[in-house]
């Protein structure tokens, strides 16, 4: 998902400042927390909950507390998709400044029992007013209002716990609940966002109050308590999803984006479709995968992981001091980029090849361009020929549709079938750097959840109605993509691995465009190099895109991985290791069955076991 308020440069600024990790010495850690001691008993962990294991239940997540509402539904009896559900309305309290009621999201899931996967969306949309379909540059344009779309939260969440869930709504709501009226003990990095946003939070007295009371930023360890929160989060669990989206929550709503610009109405809201498709699906490794069909950006994740399998990239053995692996990695991510990049969009009003974009042929395909000629900018491939195969083994049971093609056919002046330079053909979104969460489940029974949601940029469109804050997915849409009633755009990839009909991985990650790559090189560090997952996801990563030569490096490589991709022709720019650098959470479920649940340690979250 491509949001921000703020340009790129300015973005990257600011979140060095925002959380600054070096990984260098998480690696140690994650190798004492997995180490065992002299007498065979497992040393303590010195990052509270970055790696557990269990054998019943598992849940990860970006805030302990929100995980813990989580594993509190496992115990009360409730399965994966309660788990999930009481972890996303807990996250919507505690991780308030990445996620919340007046955002949206994407959630793949997986029933053991049936041995079925159903992906649900329910990302932020554009309404009925024919504004959302004009670039408008104006001043007026830009007021926070205009940022934001219909959220689609509340609806996604209960449409997936009245669907699949064994708990009553009164039982997965009640941590959120909970935490949003006794409060919450403020953790680092939700300090640092406070902080970070004092601009944006200063526009709401209501919001000021809350969460910079006395004109400053709420410390780690002081208390957040959001009654009007708490009030919202009783009514939608006394009432349902018409509690949100109709009466006088609704009402308020409406009437507080359009008093800043906005474009929301009354009836956008009651309207608000929740999606549920088939996940995109590829073969890798004798593995199963399944990930975000669009307009979420699992094709890329698939497309990156195959890839890396026909380059060879995942037989290196590791990346960490292997200069060639980490060379064509690189390679691999500007590919996958500008194809994820161009072929976007919602495929209820769109011709969206994402069957093909994420099949083994374009892949093939595309992966012969690694280590090739290196241009400064990668050119998007054209999937359309691949998008009608079959896809192989598993993934040919109910598998993504075939999109329609009409190569005459145009959006906003773009051939819907033209394989473009993403760069060249497309004006970019207004956003630039997000954040989001992301939540990880596998119940003792095999059911797996893995999900993720977001209100953009820190704390959203910064629009405060109702003890929640608007999204600020409004500006995800570009030329080829805006207009009335349709899904944002996103690079959401909540992700599952198969193996046979056993869950292996429960995958995911936020960040913006770093999520796809993130979820990429963790899935073939734990798959592929058999790495223990807590140091799969610890370890040091890189991030290059589509149109720059620079490659974004967390420090921890070996040197020689630097000089080759100097070599290459890349301009490697030194990165801290920070919340937006994708921020995985998963659980890898061992062939005995042994769930490991990961946090990453870039960010504030935990994993809790049963």
């Amino acid at each position: 998902m491509v949001t921000s308020g703020l340009p790129v440069d300015v973005a990257r600024s600011l979140v060095s400042r925002v959380a600054p990790i070096v990984i260098a010495p998480m690696l140690l850690l994650f190798a004492a927390a997995c180490s065992r001691a002299p007498n065979g008993v497992a040393s303590a962990a010195p990052m509270s909950g970055k790696r557990v294991e269990g054998d019943r239940g598992m849940v990860a997540a970006s805030q302990p507390q929100a995980a813990a509402a989580g594993a509190e539904a496992l115990r009360l009896g409730g399965n994966a998709v309660d788990a999930a559900v009481a972890t996303a309305f807990a996250l919507s309290v505690v991780d308030v400044s990445q996620t919340g009621l007046g955002g949206g999201g994407a959630m793949t899931y997986y029933n053991a029992k049936t041995k079925r996967a159903e992906h649900i969306s329910f990302y932020p949309r554009s309404g009925e007013d024919l504004a959302w379909g004009i670039a408008d540059t104006s001043r007026a344009a830009r007021r926070p209002g205009r940022a934001a779309a219909i959220p689609g939260m509340v609806a996604g969440m209960l449409e997936a716990h009245s669907r699949f869930g064994r708990l009553t709504r009164a039982q997965v709501m009640a941590p959120a609940i909970t935490l949003a009226r006794a409060g919450f003990v403020v953790t680092p990095l939700l300090s640092r966002t406070i902080a970070s946003s004092k601009e944006k939070l200063s526009a709401d007295s209501l919001a000021r109050l809350r969460f910079m009371p006395n004109g400053e930023a709420l410390r780690p360890g002081e208390r957040l308590v959001q009654p009007e929160l708490a009030a919202t989060l009783q009514r939608i669990a006394a009432e349902g999803k018409g509690a949100f989206y109709t009466g006088v929550i609704a009402e308020h709503l409406s009437a507080k984006v359009r008093a800043q610009g906005g474009l929301i109405t009354v009836q956008d809201l009651a309207n608000y479709p929740v999606a549920t498709m088939r996940p995109l699906c590829a073969m890798w490794r004798g593995y199963t995968v399944l990930s975000a069909p669009p307009p979420m950006g699992g094709a890329s994740v698939l497309e990156m992981l195959q890839m890396a399998e026909y380059s060879g990239v995942t037989n290196a053995g590791g990346f960490t001091d292997k200069p060639d692996a980490v060379a064509r990695l690189a390679d691999i991510m500007r590919i996958g980029q500008a194809d994820g990049g161009r072929w976007r969009g919602d495929p209820f009003v769109q011709g969206v090849p994402a069957r093909g974009a994420s099949s083994a042929g374009f892949s093939k395909q595309r992966a012969g361009l690694v280590g090739g000629a290196f241009p400064d900018s990668a050119v998007a491939g054209d999937p359309w020929v691949f998008d009608s195969t079959t896809p192989p083994g598993a993934c040919a049971t109910e598998p993504y549709p075939a999109a329609a093609r009409n190569a005459s056919q145009t959006t906003n002046g773009v051939r819907d079938g033209d394989a473009l330079n993403h760069a060249a053909a497309l004006d970019e979104p207004e956003e630039g750097t997000s954040f989001t969460s992301h939540l990880a489940v596998v119940d003792a029974d095999g059911n797996a959840v893995s999900a993720t949601t977001t209100v953009g940029v820190l704390f959203g469109s910064g629009v405060y109605t109702d003890g929640f804050f608007l999204n600020s997915a409004g500006s995800n849409f570009d030329a080829r993509t805006r207009g009335i009633n349709r899904y944002a755009n996103s690079t959401m990839a909540p992700t599952m691995v198969l193996d046979g009909a056993q869950v292996r991985l429960v995958v995911g990650a936020a960040g913006s465009q770093y999520i796809q790559p993130a979820i990429t090189q963790v899935t073939v560090r734990m798959l592929a190099f058999g790495e223990d997952p807590g140091l799969a996801v610890a370890a040091p990563r890189i991030h290059a895109s589509a149109n720059l030569r620079e490659v974004e490096v967390e420090p921890g490589f070996a040197s020689s991985v630097y000089a080759a991709l100097v070599s290459r022709g890349y301009k490697p720019a030194s990165r801290v290791a920070d919340i937006t650098f994708g921020g995985v959470h998963a659980v890898f479920v061992r062939k005995d069955g042994r769930r490991i649940g990961v946090a990453d340690p870039r960010r504030d979250g935990a994993a809790v076991g049963q």
